[in-house]
């Protein structure tokens, strides 16, 4: 029986590896799409966060069976629980993806990115994919350095979005209503895929450590089995 509750654990694991190599895909051409307009791009974005809803969703039923199958304790089940949580906001994380492709669909044949903001939403792109290829090998390794370096980045973007606050909020800013909205919305569906990953990062750190102070630490622990 404890060979078959390590198994399902393993399952776990290798499910939310898969979810995040989704969300991965999601936000690359999500990002690729708003910066050129690519309307193709950003239907596929769309039609498959349905993929990774459902994943998600096949993930916690298997987490409750192993809650109500094998009642858990200790570590492991806290190891149950946080798969559940980490799910939840890798499904979250794929909406923001949705969401970025919405707005690129939306405009569609005008460019989603309004006039003077290109060079910002092009690099958010860029660090939001970096998070979630990092973050998809931080759950498949366990490698807690990868944590730093998606606090790190998610740094970077939060810079990234208060610029563009700053710029629509300026007074040189000549945008119409539409272009002040889609700018803020867009800011924020990037700021904000970047913070779950961070959320997910500090719970894979708590698995590791045990300590969830830690967490926030500068210092990354040794990479170690935690889900």
């Amino acid at each position: 029986m404890r060979e078959v509750f390590h198994q399902s654990l393993e399952d776990v694991q290798s499910r939310l590896v898969e979810i995040a190599d989704l969300v991965t895909i999601a936000i690359d051409r999500a990002t690729r799409a708003f910066g050129t307009s690519d309307v193709s791009l950003a239907e596929e974005v769309i039609e498959a966060d349905a993929i990774i809803d459902e994943k998600a969703f096949e993930l916690d039923e298997l987490a409750i069976e192993i809650l109500a199958r094998q009642q858990p304790v200790a570590r492991d089940l806290r190891i149950v629980v946080t798969a559940l949580r980490v799910s939840a906001s890798l499904e979250r994380m794929g909406d923001m993806a949705e969401h970025i492709a919405q707005l690129a669909r939306s405009r569609f044949p005008e460019r989603a990115i309004p006039k003077g903001l290109k060079s910002t939403f092009t690099r958010m792109g860029e660090l939001d994919v970096e998070v979630a290829r990092k973050l998809a090998e931080l759950l498949r390794t366990q490698d807690l350095r990868l944590a730093e370096a998606i606090r790190d980045a998610d740094d970077d973007i939060d810079e990234l979005h208060l610029s563009v606050f700053e710029k629509v909020l300026g007074d040189s800013w000549k945008g119409e209503a539409t272009a002040t909205v889609d700018a803020t919305l867009a800011s924020r569906y990037h700021e904000r895929f970047a913070d779950h990953a961070v959320s997910v990062a500090k719970k894979v750190i708590y698995l590791a450590t045990g300590d969830w102070a830690g967490a926030d630490d500068e210092s990354a622990a040794e990479p170690s089995p935690v889900i």
